[in-house]
């Protein structure tokens, strides 16, 4: 069964930034340069959607949305937000159940990949790269384990809590970076946010 944040659409947010203040919303802020004018974008995992007015105040119009959720609570506050003159083309599914057969210019991933097991992360993974164009960008922001003792005890704390309220199917970060490695992707752009427990990082396709 795939996680589903319903239960937790109305209050994901002001969670996020009681624990982590606005180091959420900077660490995916920084990589939205990277987004070239009339791009062609799938966003995967996109919650509340506040990320589509920042994608809007870089650019006003002229993009090309997909904007992929499976908490119908969160495509519906996400529908309220402001796109501009942008084209979003909301998708209230999991992303390995989308048939499409649009090839993107972007890719973004929020805090995805941390909700699956390694087997589920292959499956997903697989899909998306094949949803984006040689030399296409892939823009990811996930926490990274640092070895230190209070993000071990986040972390934990995360993952039962979510797994409680939300059903996400992980126990334990798996192999995010493995599965750019595996398809030579490029790191082109990353920082670090929360004493490095946070990632955000800009991939090439080769």
């Amino acid at each position: 069964m795939a996680a589903n944040y319903n239960n937790s659409a109305w209050f994901y947010d002001r969670l996020s930034r009681l624990i982590y203040g606005r180091t959420i919303i900077k660490s995916q802020v920084y990589l939205l340069n990277h987004i070239p004018a009339n791009s062609n974008i799938l966003i995967v995992g996109g919650g509340t959607g506040w990320i589509l007015e920042e994608i809007t105040k870089i650019h006003p119009s002229g993009l090309n949305i997909t904007y992929v959720e499976i908490a119908e609570k969160m495509i519906a506050l996400s529908r309220k937000r402001n796109a501009g003159g942008n084209k979003v083309n909301f998708l209230n599914q999991a992303i390995e159940n989308v048939k499409d057969d649009s090839i993107y210019d972007i890719v973004i991933t929020p805090f995805l990949f941390d909700n699956f097991t390694e087997q589920t992360l292959q499956k997903v993974f697989d899909h998306m790269h094949n949803c984006l164009k040689p030399g296409g960008i892939w823009l990811n922001t996930d926490f990274h384990v640092t070895g230190k003792w209070r993000h071990k005890l986040l972390l934990r704390s995360m993952f039962i809590f979510f797994r409680l309220i939300c059903g996400i199917e992980a126990s334990k970060l798996p192999g995010i970076q493995q599965c750019f490695e595996r398809f030579g992707y490029i790191s082109i752009d990353q920082k670090s946010f929360f004493s490095d427990f946070i990632i955000s990082t800009a991939y090439s396709k080769t």
